[in-house]
């Protein structure tokens, strides 16, 4: 008698599972993390993090989740292999989970086409750039007795077809009508044909070469510890600080992964002894990692690593601030080649203004707030940033925005007709030089870059922190709406990039006092409009399509210094198209 593959399947899935557990990790930003942060805006579940989030951190505890939109598709099951019938009870073995528990990641293959111009953010190593763009990713997580094992590798592609960019900074290729370098000799090593177009030195190729190329990515991959709470681990997860949604100023998951270590304390109930006083929840850690420069930004081999020092702490506070919660994020970076015990530690100096705030450590700081109000199915939230650090409490008070970039935002969730969900989001970050750079200070800086330490605050050619990179502005509205098989977004986004370079050049170049000029840096201002659709759909349970229509509106993309220059536009599409399948 012939037996049909799916009586071998549950034969299989029968012995080797006992049964599943009603929690699961998720990916930074995947639509089921998404989803679950929605359920927490209508107060049907608590977030496992305030303000330091991984694949790992982010642990949905969904067991008493029931009669959700989407409990009929599969989201994502941990299993357990085994688990000890008599657990075994005293002061340690209470700390962890005896047993032994699986969690298999979905098969994920995404492809995206730029039209003329690259874009796309949060996307880890992959570079979307003009033209055809893929990237495939699954994984494995392994728990028991405390340890943790997660192997989540992104392999992408991108086609990178030739497109118009602004011509880089003290490039090689340009020249005077003499034939000689335009550009200072100091800046020779940093030349490249791909740079940077600012006045400091920043590596973010505007294109990554001339030609194709494949990257491998180890992606959401880390060995970890935890007992209780109390957790090291040792990696490259990705980082998402603070709450916002889309552009998070200190630390995202834009850029590629870099390896580091961490260790501290995962979101835990403070309870004051012998007086049994609830004082909140609370979440700490320091990390360390490496990063790396990319291909594209200097002819200096020992320079190509810096160290990332940083340090998270969220308070969720208790009682009538309930809802309420508080962030503090710092870090720094310094040269990888003069690591010492100073360096490595004075990322826990608490002030400022101190040696800890030195130009060899280029820091940054956010403050972030956050008031979750379910009963209202309403959320407002904020980081506020600075750069670098003030010579003095003096100078505090006197302008406390000197360097400063901040992000708000706010989300709304309704109730529709016919078991129709919408969620509505609306997002602002503001990453523009102060004013007393732009009209007091002589010299030229932006939030993400340091004169000292060259590639700025990137790792191996992508911004470590919001999405649209340094110097710039967004704006951006979306609706979500969510039905029993997906969802469907509208949105609406209008951006400045980098308007730090055309504020300090521009003004410069085409001073207004000069009636030849007059008029012209104005009209070379760059802006981007943004009109997007995109949703997902589950086909069947365990299938899930999704996709993304972007039509792009870029003006003055080239920056050019002319009167006409206003009128100049380039039209951008990005298609996009992804399968998921939960195994």
């Amino acid at each position: 008698m012939r037996l049909s593959n799916k009586f071998f399947s549950a034969i299989f899935f029968l012995s080797f599972f006992i049964f599943q557990l009603s929690f699961s990790q998720e990916a930074l930003n995947s639509s089921e993390e998404n989803y679950y942060d929605f359920l927490a805006l209508q107060g049907f579940v608590e977030r496992p993090t305030i303000n330091y989030r991984t694949l790992s951190d982010s642990q949905w505890n969904l067991e008493n989740l029931n009669g959700h939109i989407w409990e009929n598709n599969n989201l994502g099951i941990t299993f357990t292999l085994f688990e000890a019938q008599q657990p075994t009870e005293n002061f340690y073995t209470k700390g962890i989970k005896q047993g032994i528990f699986l969690r298999l990641y979905p098969l994920e293959w995404y492809n995206s086409y730029n039209t003329a111009a690259p874009y796309g953010q949060n996307d880890g190593a992959l570079w979307q750039g003009k033209g055809y763009n893929t990237s495939f990713t699954t994984g494995i997580r392994l728990e028991g007795y405390g340890f943790e094992f997660t192997f989540k590798p992104q392999l992408s592609f991108s086609q990178n077809l030739k497109f118009d960019y602004i011509t880089p900074a003290y490039s090689p290729y340009i020249y005077d009508k003499d034939g000689n370098i335009i550009g200072d000799s100091i800046y020779k090593d940093y030349a490249s044909e791909y740079g940077y177009y600012g006045v400091t030195y920043i590596d973010t190729p505007q294109r990554f070469g001339n030609e194709a190329f494949f990257t491998f990515d180890l992606g959401d991959t880390e060995v970890r510890y935890t007992w209780n709470n109390l957790t090291l681990g040792f990696g490259t997860q990705a980082i998402w600080l603070g709450p916002a949604k889309l552009n998070p100023i200190i630390h995202s998951n834009n850029a590629a992964s870099y390896p580091k270590i961490d260790i501290g304390l995962r979101r835990q109930k403070i309870i004051l002894p012998w007086l049994d006083w609830y004082c909140g929840d609370l979440e700490l850690r320091g990390w360390w990692g490496k990063l790396s420069e990319s291909d594209f930004f200097d002819s200096d081999d020992t320079n190509d690593h810096n160290l990332i020092s940083g340090l998270a702490i969220g308070w969720s506070l208790p009682g009538i601030f309930d809802g309420l919660s508080v962030g503090l994020n710092r870090t720094m970076i310094s040269k990888w080649n003069n690591i010492s015990k100073y360096t490595l530690f004075e990322i826990f100096v608490p002030s400022i203004g101190t040696s800890g705030g030195a130009d060899a450590s280029d820091q940054r700081f956010s403050f972030t707030l956050n008031y979750l109000l379910p009963k209202s199915d309403f959320e407002v939230y904020l980081e506020w940033a600075r750069n670098d650090f003030s010579p003095s409490m003096d100078f505090i008070i006197r302008y406390p925005f000197h360097t400063q970039a901040w992000t708000f935002g706010t989300q709304k969730a309704f109730d529709l007709p016919h078991n129709l969900k919408l969620q509505m989001l609306i997002e602002l970050t503001f990453l523009e030089t102060s004013a007393d750079y732009d009209r007091l200070i002589a010299w030229y800086t932006t939030f993400y870059a340091h004169h000292k330490v060259t590639q700025g605050y990137t790792n191996k050619g992508q911004w470590l922190g919001a999405g649209i990179g340094t110097g710039g502005n967004s704006q951006y509205l979306g609706f979500r709406l969510y039905h029993k098989k997906g969802s469907v977004d509208f949105f609406i986004q209008r951006r400045n990039p980098d308007l730090d370079y055309t504020m300090f050049i521009d003004s410069k170049t085409y001073p207004k006092d000069n009636p030849e000029t007059k008029g012209f840096a104005e009209r070379n201002i760059r802006a981007m409009l943004d009109f997007g659709i995109s949703g997902n759909y589950y086909f069947t349970d365990d299938l899930n399509l999704y996709g993304k229509f972007v039509c792009q509106d870029e003006r003055n993309p080239l920056n050019l210094g002319n009167k006409d220059s206003s009128s100049i536009h380039r039209h951008n599409c990005n298609i996009s198209v992804g399968v998921k399948y939960e195994l």
